[in-house]
């Protein structure tokens, strides 16, 4: 019962803000390591810009996303790994690409800040070549981002 409310008040403020929109620099899209090629050799976890945007995975549309609308990125190991990202990069609002458990998890851990939560699939599995639509994860940030207009 208490998920379920915290998750109807996370979502809440996220239509509020959603509505006022948010500076880029305040957002912070957060993903899984799971969304990296399983059999990539770059090192990810360790610095984002490892990545050689080959398009084996999603993970070069994420980046090219951050830079489009100026929002930070980061990637993260597990749901400690994602709460100290969050506490480098204070964001106001997060967009969270993860495995519905972390996803929960997060919402509680990163309280007060607001989580745009997008559940990634798992079709080889958990934890192991996990996708998300990029449409979904771009409609996010824009419905998030202040227009700059």
């Amino acid at each position: 019962m208490l998920n379920k409310l915290l998750i109807v008040w996370n979502n809440l403020r996220l239509r509020r803000r959603q509505k006022k929109g948010v500076k880029p620099e305040k957002v912070l899209l957060l993903f899984s390591h799971c969304l990296q090629n399983s059999e990539c050799p770059q090192k990810i976890i360790i610095n984002l810009s490892n990545c050689k945007r080959c398009g084996k995975c999603i993970v070069r549309d994420l980046i090219g996303l951050s830079e489009r609308y100026r929002v930070k990125i980061a990637v993260a190991s597990g749901g400690q790994m994602a709460l100290e990202k969050i506490k480098i990069f204070e964001p106001e609002v997060i967009i969270a690409i993860a495995c519905q458990k972390e996803l929960d998890l997060g919402i509680k851990g990163s309280w007060p800040r607001v989580v745009a939560a997008i559940p990634h699939k798992q079709p080889k599995g958990p934890c192991k070549d996990c996708v998300v639509a990029f449409q979904e994860v771009e409609d996010a940030i824009r419905k998030i981002v202040k227009s700059q207009s």
